[in-house]
């Protein structure tokens, strides 16, 4: 399996909270994604009842190698979320929108694949912040091509092998290690909820 490009992500601040799931396989990936889904419209409910919290958005960073299965994890958590149609990679658009009717309202979803950036410049220059200042879901594939201009995320899932297995036995049957890291109070209360 190629190996991620060597830019990396901003250093960010001590999690609020790190959680590990096991995804054995592609049936435990579409769980959590269901899971997730289930956790973001129950967040975005509970900031709705209280006086002092705001669902300002949400902004998860999806790391790993090619074919770790963050595009996987990304179309579960949209078809939970409620989306009927096909969900496309963005490799090539760069952003994928989607607008959606949860429990708890409208929500708009973008989800970026920023691996063809070969300049963190390029993300200033592609006038994406505006997506990440609306309240919407951001699930951003290869955040580390743009530096550390994203901003510290709410999540950081980073998807990985089981130690056990080496890339050189890998298969697409086997599992995948999901590390999940809160930077937020929105992101810890949706990953409490996972």
């Amino acid at each position: 399996m190629p190996e991620s490009p060597v830019r990396t992500t901003q250093d960010l601040p001590s999690a609020l909270l790190e959680r590990r799931f096991e995804l054995r396989d592609e049936a435990a990936t579409l769980a959590f994604g269901e899971r997730f889904a289930r956790a973001i419209d129950a967040t975005r409910i509970r900031a709705s009842q209280s006086s002092s919290e705001r669902f300002h958005g949400l902004q998860v960073q999806l790391i790993g190698d090619l074919g770790a299965g963050k595009t996987t994890l990304v179309r579960a958590t949209l078809r939970a979320l409620g989306h009927v149609g096909r969900v496309k990679s963005p490799t090539y658009t760069l952003v994928e929108p989607y607008s959606l009717v949860i429990e708890s309202g409208p929500l708009d979803v973008y989800h970026f694949d920023l691996y063809r950036f070969a300049d963190p410049a390029e993300w200033a220059d592609a006038g994406f912040r505006e997506y990440f200042d609306a309240g919407a879901l951001c699930l951003v594939e290869w955040p580390q091509q743009a530096g550390g201009l994203l901003g510290v995320p709410d999540l950081v899932f980073q998807l990985s092998l089981p130690d056990h297995i080496t890339q050189e036995a890998h298969s697409d049957e086997e599992g995948r290690v999901l590390s999940a890291r809160a930077f937020s109070e929105t992101g810890k209360s949706c990953l409490e909820r996972c």
